[in-house]
């Protein structure tokens, strides 16, 4: 957005003859504050100083550091790189233009100066970087609303770990990683245990509760920034986790299942004991083309239904060898 004094926007000319300056402080002094500088070095100060100028009209030939570069050092600035710059110059051959324009500069104005064109250049790129940065905060306001969106899609609503959504396209993500670099892939299921009779006999709001202290727990018990979990669907949460052999897998297994035990959440409808528990089930594999991801999960899925089977509060699981 344009910087103001006084309400106005400012201009720096950079020229090292005064009487340059006069005439064009004298063409914009109407609308504009104009902030003199005779040479290179004093434009780069008031440049860099806030509040920066919202335009500059630079001298191409002046002594010691002639405009080029001045723009040079301007581009050079990240903080004062978006300043637009206009060049004021006695030479009006192609080789001096086309030298500003790669240089950055947005226009060129021929001397000697004509009062009604300096007052329309200037406007004109004035309005044009405002524009600019108007549309770029908007685009920037887009992309965090965009970002924003899309983490909610990937949340579970609930619990506000990930949904199923999300862990079908990181397992896609990790799936493809694994196999390149012929890295194992662990998959993790765990289920509340009778988490029917636990709705039954306290009602679905605390239902509710001990499915988001659940979640918590288990999120809490990822070792990587590059592990997940998600809940995969009513009483049910999935981990992936990349680069883990069945060691790894297991002892997180045992982890989770001891640390949901530790949350001492009552359960009198549970047939295991008095307070909630989990059955769960993990897989690995290094995955090779002729697989595909939902195998391993599926295979994850029968080692928890195993556990159920041997009592539940059991964890149990498989490596996969690998077939080709």
């Amino acid at each position: 957005m344009i910087n103001s004094t006084r309400g106005r926007p400012s201009i720096l000319v950079v020229d090292d003859t005064p009487g340059n300056i006069d005439v064009l402080r004298e063409a914009l002094k109407k609308d504009y504050t104009i902030r003199p500088a005779l040479d290179g070095v004093t434009a780069l100060k008031i440049a860099a100083a806030d509040p920066k100028p919202d335009l500059i009209l630079l001298d191409i030939m002046m002594p010691e550091m002639d405009g080029y570069e001045v723009m040079r050092r301007l581009q050079a600035d990240a903080s004062v790189r978006e300043i637009p710059v206009i060049f004021v110059t006695a030479a009006s051959d192609i080789e001096s233009e086309l030298k500003g324009f790669e240089l950055g500069a947005v226009d060129f104005i021929t001397k000697p100066f004509s009062h009604a064109v300096i007052r329309a250049r200037v406007s004109t790129h004035l309005e044009l970087h405002d524009a600019r940065k108007k549309l770029e905060k908007q685009n920037q306001e887009l992309k965090a609303k965009s970002d924003l969106l899309e983490k909610i899609a990937n949340l579970d609503s609930l619990t506000g770990i990930s949904n199923r959504r999300h862990f079908d396209e990181v397992l896609e993500v990790e799936w493809s990683r694994a196999l390149r670099n012929n890295a194992p892939l662990s998959i993790i299921v765990a289920d509340i245990d009778y988490f029917k009779g636990f709705n039954d006999h306290y009602g679905h709001i605390e239902g509710d509760k001990c499915l988001c202290l659940v979640a918590q727990c288990l999120s809490s018990s990822l070792q990587r920034p590059t592990d997940m979990v998600a809940r995969y669907g009513g009483e049910e949460f999935v981990a992936i986790l990349s680069g883990t052999d069945i060691k790894g897998a297991e002892l997180l297994a045992e982890n989770w299942r001891a640390e949901v035990e530790r949350l001492h959440i009552l359960h009198a409808a549970s047939a295991v004991a008095g307070h909630v528990t989990i059955s769960v089930g993990y897989a690995t594999l290094v995955p090779t083309r002729s697989m595909m991801p939902y195998y391993l999960v599926g295979v994850a899925d029968e080692m928890l239904y195993q556990s159920k089977g041997m009592g539940r509060n059991q964890i149990c699981g498989r490596e996969i060898p690998p077939f080709f």
